[in-house]
């Protein structure tokens, strides 16, 4: 495999941008090695400067369900863009995609636009606490929801803690509001709630965590946790960022049955663009400033590029065959692997969610705690994502991240993957 341009890049990026990128996990520190420059894609497969092609299971780490420069896609983009990149005013591919996304999210009845996920779930917390007059909100740990100060805190070892920063730059009173509980435990966020639930605003979570490992949800979690938010009248937000248009038209609330009080969004909403969205119950919504006494703007918010290319995704989902096809190379994807990791059973567990998955190199039969991803062994895995890199196979270049699956990877790629998986493990165990 052939380096250099990628290695250039790198030594010249280095000099320019915090180690040579624009987001940590892309500069490869939990694999090794100097980052991949990508060039160009089309459909499952990316090309690097070098000309070395992969097919890719990152998907620009979930937004791209139907690949590389899909074609209606690419295509509205440039329609739109020739008409305009940006007005700063209402246009009305915002009001054409809003309708879609509240058409496919029951729990949305308002929603407003931004630019990121981490707006949305910023934005979203901020209007819990206008809408309730309360200041804590619970978070578990194991879900990520960007980059907000008061997001970026660590679980105690206590039952449930006050947060303390997980990053230089937060500091300890921007956090103090923030709780910490495990994700599945019941118990301890009954407990939590009992002591802090008439404090608390907001409780957020992913319904299926993919930002560490892929942490399913208990039988009936999901469900006491609306009971509990109920009960105590916290707003129950979804970061639905990954999950969202993933799992289902409708995310993990149709995926589940369960409905949340307001819904973070972004990654396929925006068709590979940069984008965001927050939205929920009317009641709540109508707080949003200049309805109400809660401020959130943002100049390129609705920005035409992205709302048409949301546009042009959410209608190629909305007959639901995206799913159906997807289900099917999951399964076939499965069946591929199954002789291998039987033999390397007690070794490595691959798990899967429709059309997400990961590997663990460890011992467990399953995962569902954030312990539990603690547990598995990150050298073994930068040693399985090297193997596979040489094989053309990208994978998320940390033992922490999710791989995921588009309506476009072929029976072909899935079969190659397969097999460079047996022979990377044969290599590494």
């Amino acid at each position: 495999m052939k380096r250099d341009n990628s290695e250039k890049l790198y030594s010249e990026a280095l000099k320019l941008m915090p180690a040579g990128v624009n987001s940590p996990v892309r500069a490869f520190r939990s694999v090794g090695g100097t980052p991949i420059f990508i060039r160009e894609g089309m459909g499952s497969h990316f090309i690097d400067e070098d000309g070395n092609n992969f097919i890719d299971y990152c998907m620009s780490w979930g937004p791209l369900i139907f690949g590389h420069a899909d074609r209606d896609v690419v295509e509205t983009i440039s329609k739109t863009a020739l008409k305009g990149t940006s007005f700063g005013t209402p246009n009305r591919h915002e009001v054409e995609l809003a309708r879609m996304v509240i058409d496919a999210f029951p729990s949305i009845e308002k929603l407003r636009f931004v630019n990121s996920g981490t707006e949305a779930t910023m934005s979203a917390i901020r209007l819990a606490r206008g809408f309730t007059g309360r200041d804590k909100i619970i978070k578990f740990d194991g879900c990520y929801h960007g980059h907000a100060d008061f997001l970026l805190v660590a679980a105690g070892s206590g039952l449930a803690t006050f947060g303390t920063p997980d990053s230089a730059g937060v500091t300890k009173d921007n956090a103090k509001d923030t709780l910490i509980v495990p994700f599945n435990d019941i118990k301890k966020l009954e407990d939590t709630l009992l002591k802090e639930g008439m404090n608390t605003a907001a409780l957020i979570l992913e319904p299926v965590p993919c930002n560490y490992g892929l942490i399913l949800p208990g039988e009936g979690y999901l469900a006491k946790v609306r009971e509990l938010c109920t009960r105590y009248g916290i707003v129950l937000i979804f970061d639905e960022v990954i999950n969202g248009f993933r799992l289902a038209l409708g995310g993990a609330q149709e995926y589940y049955g369960i409905k949340a009080d307001l819904t973070a969004l972004g990654k396929i909403i925006g068709g590979g663009l940069p984008v965001g969205a927050y939205g929920g119950r009317k009641e709540i919504m109508d707080k949003v400033a200049p309805d109400g006494p809660v401020y959130q703007a943002g100049t390129l918010s609705g920005n035409p590029l992205a709302m048409a290319a949301g546009i042009a995704t959410l209608k190629k989902l909305s007959d639901r065959s995206a799913y159906a096809r997807m289900r099917k190379s999951a399964a076939f994807f499965r069946e591929k692997l199954k002789s291998t990791l039987d033999t390397y059973s007690g070794k490595v567990l691959f798990q899967q969610l429709e059309s997400i998955f990961t590997f663990s190199f460890t011992d467990l039969k399953s995962i569902s705690s954030v312990d539990q991803i603690k547990s598995c062994d990150m050298k073994l895995y930068a040693r399985f994502h090297f193997e596979m890199l040489s094989r053309g196979i990208y994978l998320a270049p940390s033992g922490y991240e999710v791989g995921f699956l588009s309506t476009v990877h072929s029976d072909e790629d899935l079969s190659k993957t397969a097999d460079a998986v047996k022979e990377s493990l044969k290599l590494i165990l």
